[in-house]
């Protein structure tokens, strides 16, 4: 998706998570940083690791990063910080506004969004969104109403110091396959159907 901001301004970022209603299609491995409650409740909720001691953050620094999201209470973001260099160019650091780093009250609500279809969009420095809405394999229905949950919520997080028009190109593609471009206008005006 190519929007009309300017990447280069702080006040014209495009940042924000969407849970897609029929998901990715793939199975989400997650780790929570969390100690005490906040590790009891992840484990109930269904996190795949609970990193509430200090070996599995060694295991991290070591390369581990055999997860899909990482997940944080505020309380272990001090323990979490220093694995920066290894979670940070991976995509896998918890943050704030990711809605990655939560309350231990919000971890059981944070998993089950993340298996459950959760991705998290954000603007590269050439003005472009690159998120999936599924696979090749979904229903068609399903895709329309993937992306119809995307295109809502990307408007949503117009700046607004975006300036014109907001939305300038839609381009949908299979791995490998070729591009097929979508009607800007079209592609903002579809609704998902309850």
């Amino acid at each position: 998706m190519r929007l009309g901001v300017d990447p280069r301004q702080a006040d014209q970022q495009v940042r924000d998570v969407v849970v897609l209603p029929h998901g990715l299609g793939k199975t989400v491995r997650v780790l929570v940083f969390a100690q005490g409650e906040g590790a009891t409740l992840a484990r109930e909720a269904g996190a795949d690791v609970v990193a509430d001691d200090d070996e599995t953050i060694a295991r991290i620094q070591g390369g581990w990063t055999d997860f899909d999201v990482a997940i944080a209470t505020p309380d272990m973001m001090g323990k979490v910080g220093r694995l920066g260099r290894i979670l940070g160019p991976r995509g896998l650091m918890p943050n704030p506004k990711a809605g990655t780093v939560v309350p231990a009250t919000d971890i059981p609500r944070v998993i089950e969004e993340s298996k459950a279809g959760r991705v998290e969009f954000r603007l590269d420095k050439t003005a472009n969104l690159h998120v999936p809405i599924g696979k090749v394999s979904f229903e068609q229905d399903k895709l329309y109403e993937n992306l119809a949950a995307l295109m809502e919520a990307v408007k949503k997080a117009r700046p607004s110091a975006a300036k014109g028009s907001f939305i300038k190109r839609v381009t949908v593609t299979s791995t490998m396959g070729p591009g097929i471009h979508i009607d800007p206008m079209q592609a903002q005006s579809m609704e998902v159907s309850e």
